[in-house]
């Protein structure tokens, strides 16, 4: 027997089949069109090719384990997280969704600021609104399409749009519920308050469960479209980060996660609720029942070695460009990478922020680019473990997981800059595998979630922080804080060119 983990993440939906001992056995992506960024800083992707992508991964899993849907006992979900999806009455696609790194909503989340009151935004959600979260995405197709808004009639999250299209269902887990803004984190429910100030219709949320219940089951037609059985249970899954942590184990306190694919986020376990004052970095529930976690992003981490490699190096492959990085020692020689490409949310909360070389001579070469591009994700990922540990999150190892986390030469790069000791998990596929987990504990096979990981994951290698390597970085890392507030001013300027 098998459980699936479905994962539709920005760039490809990703199928992962588990078998009855935790272990991942077969797994298939579907790519996804490229996102439509009709304007900087905005980007848009279509809901329905969630859903072709999701038909063909599930289709591409289950030939490639030759078994048929009867032998899937449960599904498990999982997805890029904000991402704002709109149905009309019949359950259509109402236009693009905005998605996770879209930040057009300034003038939003000033307004709701205005409005709600920032200190209040925080009391009622446990996190200050930002652009990346769902609320003023739809807020700001309210302000700027108002046909559009007018045949609203729900609301839904990347990932529960496939839901919706697997069972007919419309609900949502808390994990992924913690990112709208919308969501009072503390007492795991949507936020009456922020609906009412707001004046917004509480029908266009969809029911919030914990991550491992069960939300509905496979339609027929759903099964004709992905060869899974009419019937099959459908778990609440998790946001991609939750899920990704319960996929990497991070469900107790003492060990944290990096996850580096295209955005970047450092992730860790708390039993207690316990936010940031200045809110750089977000508190949402945890895919753990009654539990909650503490995380910081960067938005631009792989999607940083991605615009290099699709704009100046195309055709390359990424091992070959951390190949070509180790030539370049320690410090890329002075150069450093501000990985800004989609403004930035921990530590500056800045949707205006840009990214960018500085120090740049002519001295430098190619292996520099690329290597000043790794350290400054890396930096970036510092900022965000620096701000947790100063919540008093024990922080004893980092797993590293994500495309830059199966890198050796990264892993290490990230042990040396964070001053820990970073592990390499048996398997590495994070988010999936996270959702079938979730799905396994839904249908009775583990009676919790940590049983489930404590019986399913296992650490293979670690790399510890090298003496040298270490204090170049901890300089570089001073240096590299400094740059920001410096160029800050110019932002705004740049902006309006």
């Amino acid at each position: 027997m098998y459980w699936l983990g479905l994962d539709v993440g920005t760039g490809g939906s990703r199928a992962l089949l588990v078998n009855e001992q935790g272990q991942v056995k077969f797994g298939f992506t579907a790519p996804h069109e490229e996102m439509r960024m009709e304007r900087p800083l905005w980007a848009e992707q279509r809901p329905e090719n969630w859903w072709e992508a999701s038909q063909a991964a599930v289709r591409g899993v289950l030939q490639q384990a030759g078994v048929d849907g009867k032998q899937v006992r449960g599904v498990g979900l999982t997805g890029q997280m904000h991402g704002l999806v709109l149905l009309d009455e019949f359950g259509k696609v109402i236009r693009p969704a905005l998605i996770w790194c879209d930040q057009r909503s300034q003038a939003q989340v000033d307004w709701i600021n205005q409005t709600v009151g920032k200190n209040d935004v925080v009391a009622f959600t446990a996190n200050p609104v930002l652009t990346g979260f769902t609320l003023p995405k739809l807020l700001w197709v309210r302000d700027n399409e108002p046909r559009a808004f007018g045949q609203v009639r729900k609301l839904l999250l990347p990932k529960d749009y496939l839901r919706y299209c697997l069972t007919g269902e419309y609900a949502t887990d808390v994990s992924d519920a913690s990112g709208t803004a919308l969501f009072d984190v503390v007492m795991r429910n949507w936020s009456s308050k922020m609906v009412s100030r707001l004046k917004l219709d509480s029908s266009l949320l969809p029911r919030a469960v914990e991550s491992s219940e069960l939300t509905g089951a496979v339609t027929a037609q759903a099964a004709a479209l992905t060869g899974l059985e009419e019937g099959t249970p459908v778990a609440g899954g998790a946001g991609d980060q939750a899920a990704s942590a319960v996929g990497n184990g991070i469900v107790e306190e003492g060990v944290v996660s990096c996850t580096l694919g295209t955005s970047g986020v450092v992730f860790a376990h708390m039993d207690r609720a316990n936010y940031d004052p200045a809110g750089r970095v977000h508190t949402f529930c945890h895919a753990v029942a009654g539990k909650w976690h503490v995380m910081g992003v960067t938005q631009g981490a792989g999607l940083s070695l991605q615009w290099f490699r699709n704009q100046l190096s195309p055709g390359t492959d990424y091992d070959a460009l951390t190949a070509e990085a180790a030539q370049s020692p320690a410090g890329a020689h002075g150069l450093f990478w501000l990985p800004y490409l989609m403004g930035e949310r921990t530590p500056h909360l800045d949707a205006a922020a840009r990214g960018g070389w500085i120090g740049i001579t002519a001295k430098h070469r190619r292996a520099d680019l690329i290597r000043s591009i790794i350290e400054g994700v890396s930096y970036s990922q510092k900022d965000c473990l620096e701000i947790i540990e100063g919540m008093r999150v024990p922080v004893e190892a980092v797993r590293a997981s994500g495309g830059g986390g199966q890198s050796p030469f990264w892993r290490q790069i990230l042990a040396d800059v964070m001053g820990k000791r970073v592990v390499a998990l048996e398997t590495q596929e994070g988010s999936a595998y996270g959702a079938a987990l979730l799905a396994m504990v839904g249908t009775g096979v583990y009676g919790s979630v940590p049983e489930a990981c404590k019986a399913a994951i296992r650490e293979v290698r670690s790399v510890e922080p090298r003496a040298h390597e270490s204090q170049v970085y901890a300089r570089g890392y001073q240096v590299f804080r400094a740059l920001y507030p410096t160029l800050r001013p110019l932002y705004g300027l740049i902006g309006s060119l």
